[in-house]
């Protein structure tokens, strides 16, 4: 009998598995493998949203993989170890996995297919598993990876996506590889409150809904932050519970401006792929410096303390963190907003916010995450770098009625339309009713403080 072994990473479905597929292909039995890796650990990366999700994740992928006759080997224990120590066990002769961007999926990549080797096993590595078109597939002439989106976008869509693969209908597994048991969400504490399911089964059921009742508003209402559009799948893509080329055909098979601006955001998460696996250092220093004097952590903490807790003084901002703090999910929209506010408002180091939202968001996924904060910061990939966001003109904006306001921030509940966004505006004996903190700073003394920081003055 012939064996390999698929190492499960940010891959964690059975459908449109390209690994799994080849693994099946190739070998008589399959040991469907991840690792819990004490590297997560010891970066902070394994928060506790995300712990809970990734659990439900190996779960249901252990549950549908005993429904064809397999289970999911878990291990705990530095990667390269155990998979190199599973296929030890099995007499693999392959292992197979699919390809990361960061600098931490690159070394990982490297030091696996070099103990591997030695041991006479070989490593696949699969290309359009975590993207929907591999991160180095498409290039601009004389570089290494597109800095600007746009050309990007009109390269991407011109490419040719692979086939989709179904779900396999049978997985034989060895019996003599052991695993432990499954970890479960219920093991674990500080966890918040409205964190959603995880899972592949979650995942596509989700999007099944999304797409039938949702897509069609999604170019005209993806902004709307009480409507709220948006089809909440990232926690699925950072999981891979949910396949980019899946997502992208099928949406190009319904069609129409709402799929056309699904298709477009699936591109974006393309795009930061591309550039970090060609800089992985941007991960942690500016992609683009402005020789910023950026407020540390320490120096800004009173400031940075409000910002987590929502508490700014400004209504959308503190909705903001506050939808963070209880779903561990944040609408694109007010991402945007709370880290102009905390970067560019309160001039502070962009790394201490991305770090923030690391530790909460359940999608938190260092490429977006990095890259999407530098992109507001303007170290990163952004055409216009000094544009700071008004919380009160978004407010009107993108929340006119104040419904998501009130939402997250009960304490204004009561208070109208017209002053929603600007409760200091009201009268004096109404703002002191309302228990809710006055302005942290004023906003052209913020925005007076970033220009001169930049040299704009």
């Amino acid at each position: 009998m012939t064996v390999a072994v698929v190492l499960f990473t940010s891959d964690l479905r059975l459908h449109d598995h390209p690994p799994l597929r080849a693994a099946l292909a190739a070998a008589d039995e399959v040991v469907p493998l991840f690792v819990r890796d004490p590297g997560v650990h010891a970066a902070g990366f394994d928060a506790p949203n995300r712990a809970a999700f990734l659990a439900d994740c190996l779960r249901d992928l252990d549950v549908s993989l005993r429904r064809r006759g397999g289970r999911l080997v878990v291990r705990t224990g530095p990667v390269v170890r155990e998979a190199g120590a599973v296929a030890a066990e099995c007499g693999a002769a392959e292992v197979h996995t699919a390809a990361g961007v960061s600098g931490y999926a690159q070394r990982r990549e490297e030091r696996l297919r070099e103990d591997l080797g030695r041991r006479g096993v070989a490593l696949r590595v699969h290309d359009a598993v975590i993207t929907a078109v591999a991160a180095g597939a498409v290039t601009p002439a004389g570089s290494d990876h597109y800095a600007v989106f746009t050309p990007y976008f009109r390269r991407w869509s011109q490419e040719r996506l692979r086939e989709t693969c179904p779900a396999p209908r049978t997985v034989r597994v060895p019996d003599a590889v052991r695993g432990e048991p499954l970890p479960s969400r219920d093991e674990l504490s500080g966890l918040s409150p409205g964190l959603p399911a995880g899972g592949e089964t979650r995942g596509r059921e989700r999007f099944a809904r999304w797409a039938r009742s949702r897509m069609a508003e999604y170019e005209e209402g993806h902004d709307d932050l009480a409507g709220d559009v948006t089809s909440r799948l990232s926690p699925h893509l950072h999981f891979g519970t949910l396949s980019p080329v899946e997502l992208v055909q099928r949406a190009r098979a319904r069609g129409g401006v709402g799929a056309e601006a699904f298709v477009r955001q699936l591109c974006w998460r393309d795009f930061h792929h591309q550039v970090l696996a060609a800089r992985p250092e941007a991960s942690r220093r500016d992609y683009r410096p402005r020789h910023d004097r950026w407020r540390t952590e320490d120096e800004a903490a009173e400031d940075v303390a409000a910002w987590r807790e929502g508490r700014t003084g400004y209504p959308l901002v503190d909705a903001a963190m506050r939808q963070l703090l209880h779903e561990g999910w944040m609408h694109n929209r007010a991402r945007l907003l709370a880290a102009s506010f905390l970067a560019k408002t309160l001039y502070v180091d962009w790394r201490v916010g991305a770090r923030h939202f690391l530790d909460l968001l359940v999608d938190g996924d260092l490429v977006n995450n990095q890259l999407n904060w530098q992109w507001v910061a303007g170290t990163g990939t952004d055409s216009r770098p000094n544009r700071v966001l008004n919380p009160v003109r978004q407010g009107r904006r993108y929340d006119p009625s104040g419904a998501y306001v009130r939402r997250w921030v009960p304490e204004l509940e009561n208070v109208d339309e017209r002053n929603v966004h600007e409760p200091w505006r009201l009268p004096e004996d109404r703002r002191a009713a309302l228990d809710y903190p006055a302005p942290l700073i004023d906003l052209a003394d913020g925005l007076a403080r970033f220009q001169h920081a930049r040299g704009l003055d």
